[in-house]
């Protein structure tokens, strides 16, 4: 199983106004943005992204976005070693994905591009 950090998301409830913060404070371009519930900003190698309660997995925390080729194997590894699971592995509309604690309590979401 490989893993590489490509996210980091935050919470907000505001988009707008948390688009435009990064956007003037930092710099960051767009990238991509789905309504009014979810945002992902130009950050270099790592995306920045920006979710409402709505999209955001465990909205109120910090989660990092871990992009793996086994997203089951990346949720038993977790559990093996003493984390949790929020969201057992899924498929949504373009990845599928787990949503897990570390074993301090720190989100993460463990996914990959669904094959078509």
């Amino acid at each position: 199983m490989t893993a590489e950090v490509k996210m980091i998301i935050l919470s907000t409830d505001d988009l707008d106004a948390s688009i435009a913060f990064y956007q003037e404070a930092a710099g960051m371009a767009l990238k991509f943005r789905d309504g009014a519930h979810f945002a992902a900003l130009d950050g270099g190698a790592v995306t920045l992204a920006l979710a409402t309660k709505v999209d955001h997995p465990i909205h109120g925390q910090v989660v990092v976005g871990i992009k793996t080729d086994d997203v089951d194997a990346a949720a038993k590894a977790v559990e093996a070693a003493g984390g949790g699971i929020v969201a057992q592995p899924y498929d949504d509309a373009h990845e599928r994905r787990a949503v897990v604690y570390d074993n301090k309590g720190n989100g993460l979401v463990f996914y990959s591009p669904l094959q078509r």
